[in-house]
């Protein structure tokens, strides 16, 4: 494993599970010391305990929460150089017949308020780096945000509306000379605990395997370690001149149709 990413600070959000406790993993090999949220405590501590990174509990629409997270972190590093903002959510979503207000409500303050305060959040502390305003934000979005789905209105919705945040952030950015670069990944179907264990609790696990790698031309699921594989690479000063991108990971779902 390279160690590209040799004394960079990062901050993952929603680092406990799936994606981001791969990606805290990943940035920890690559060299870059790691810190994360999420609320899962005691996945929290394993992770800890497997890698040495910091994790603090923090809900990310929680505005008042976030000055004092990155006081933390540049008190104790002097420095934050990368932010995956990958916290998500489903929880209460449906169709634009069934979903509820409250569910609505739900899914935007973590998925689309909670990615806002992180990019804002990020900005701000990466602005205190000595060296002047330097680092890279990473948006997790979804392939969803080109093919929404019917059933998750508001996922697919705010799967959206967070590729045009980047693509602001990233302008933004860039006119005001910060050296700060913003983008989004569009992840497809990845074979994640969560896709094991739904496909595990169908009648015919095979038969749900088949279903999930067949939404993709290259016929199988996306894995975490590739995912984690294209952030730590838009983390990298490989990437200095990306800004503003969207990168499709989704084994060609999105390129075109299969046909019949």
């Amino acid at each position: 494993m390279s160690k590209r990413l040799e004394g960079k600070v990062a901050l993952i959000t929603g680092g406990t599970t799936g994606i981001g406790a791969a990606t805290v993993a990943r940035l920890t090999q690559e060299g870059a010391k790691v810190w994360f949220t999420g609320s899962k405590e005691e996945a929290a501590a394993a992770l800890c305990a497997e890698t040495g990174a910091v994790f603090r509990k923090l809900r990310v629409q929680d505005a008042a929460g976030w000055p004092g997270l990155i006081d933390e972190i540049i008190a104790a590093e002097g420095r934050l150089d990368i932010v995956f903002a990958n916290a998500g959510t489903e929880s209460g979503d449906g169709s634009i017949e069934d979903v509820s207000i409250e569910g609505w409500d739900n899914v935007v303050a973590v998925n689309q308020t909670g990615v806002m305060l992180t990019v804002q959040n990020a900005i701000k502390g990466m602005k205190r780096n000595p060296e002047g305003p330097r680092g890279s934000i990473v948006i997790n979005s979804s392939m969803n945000a080109t093919r929404p789905l019917g059933n998750y209105v508001t996922y697919s919705v705010t799967k959206a509306a967070v590729c045009a945040l980047a693509k602001s952030a990233a302008v933004h950015c860039g006119q005001q000379g910060y050296a700060i670069r913003v983008n989004a990944i569009l992840p497809g179907v990845v074979e994640t605990p969560l896709i094991q264990q739904i496909m595990n609790a169908q009648p015919d696990p095979a038969a749900a395997r088949a279903m999930y790698e067949g939404m993709a031309p290259m016929k199988r699921m996306a894995q975490l370690n590739e995912v984690a594989g294209l952030v730590a690479y838009l983390s990298s000063d490989e990437a200095g001149f990306i800004s503003g991108a969207e990168y499709a990971i989704d084994g060609a779902t999105t390129a075109g149709m299969m046909g019949v």
